[in-house]
């Protein structure tokens, strides 16, 4: 198979838009994991301690969060549908793209300065519609619209006829 084939393929398995992560930040992963028959959703909070690919379709980030005393790591690909959000809650001055160095790290030194984000915009991930869609979409919805402005009139005068049948009566 040529590179061009299995580039395609990967594009097509992306998901149009995701947050943009970075190492540093402490982000909500919510994951599908299934049991049994059923499918339930489980929330992993954490620091991302390292993105790997950004631009690919294999994009994959690292998080660490410390679970009763002990470190848990859990990688996540960001394209994967069993992800089914990624929220980040706090975003940190970081120099780096691998924070490994925090696995040796506990307590107050294991901490990362904080720095000011507008958690609303990053966390919006709704996908704009194509302009084409855009313009055939209003189209649509003004046609009803003057079918009925064309309905309305008709009824008008049987209203009035009505009222003119029980005025004679």
């Amino acid at each position: 198979m040529s590179f061009s084939i299995l580039q395609k393929i990967g594009e097509e398995q992306k998901k149009k838009k995701v947050v943009d992560v970075r190492s540093g930040d402490t982000v909500k992963v919510t994951q599908k994991i299934k049991e049994g028959e059923k499918f339930r959703l489980q929330v992993f909070e954490g620091v991302v301690i390292r993105t790997d690919r950004k631009d690919s379709h294999t994009a994959r980030i690292t998080v660490r969060k410390i679970a009763s005393g002990v470190g848990v790591e859990k990688s996540f690909l960001i394209h994967s549908p069993l992800v089914e959000k990624i929220e980040i809650v706090k975003r940190s001055k970081v120099r780096r793209n691998n924070l490994s160095y925090l696995r040796a790290r506990s307590g107050k030194s294991a901490r990362l300065s904080a720095k000011d984000f507008d958690r609303a915009a990053v966390n919006d991930v709704t996908v704009e519609e194509e302009p084409e869609a855009k313009e055939e979409a209003p189209k649509a919805e003004e046609a009803p619209v003057e079918e009925v402005k064309e309905e309305a009139p008709a009824e008008e005068p049987k209203a009035e006829e009505k009222k003119e049948e029980k005025a004679e009566a």
